[in-house]
């Protein structure tokens, strides 16, 4: 059974990727962190690993998409209300992403999503759990 997910984003600057994502709240576990690569940790069981894009290339035999040009993935998160989305865009904004689409407000749901300092998108949500159906 899959219990964790990686997450791995090719980065231009490693250590200005770090700052940012610090910036943001959010911790880096220094285990599996080095010059070619930092382990983000978004929760227990999901992380990100950014890797320079020298070392991403390791992994792959296609080129590394141009995030500026194009988009391969969108990382979205799930938030616990709809002020925790709005505080989490704010410190990513202030701290250089730029805001990558307007608002989106449902009834249930509310989103907001930001481009990050490399181009990767990251959608912030949150759902009202009582609207939610378990599967």
């Amino acid at each position: 059974m899959i219990n964790k997910i990686f997450v791995n984003l090719p980065v231009k600057d490693l250590k200005r990727s770090m700052s940012f994502f610090s910036d943001l709240g959010f911790t880096f576990n220094k285990q599996f962190t080095d010059e070619n690569a930092a382990c983000l940790v978004i929760n227990e069981d999901i992380y990100a690993m950014l890797l320079t894009e020298k070392f991403y290339q390791t992994f792959i035999r296609k080129a590394i998409a141009d995030s500026a040009k194009v988009n391969e993935v969108i990382v979205a998160l799930n938030c616990e209300s709809r002020g925790e989305v709005d505080a989490l865009l704010e410190k990513a904004l202030n701290s250089g992403a730029k805001e990558y689409r307007e608002p989106e407000v449902y009834e249930w749901m509310y989103g907001r999503s930001f481009e990050d300092l490399d181009g990767h998108l990251w959608e912030l949500g949150y759902m009202d759990p009582a609207h939610v159906v378990p599967v």
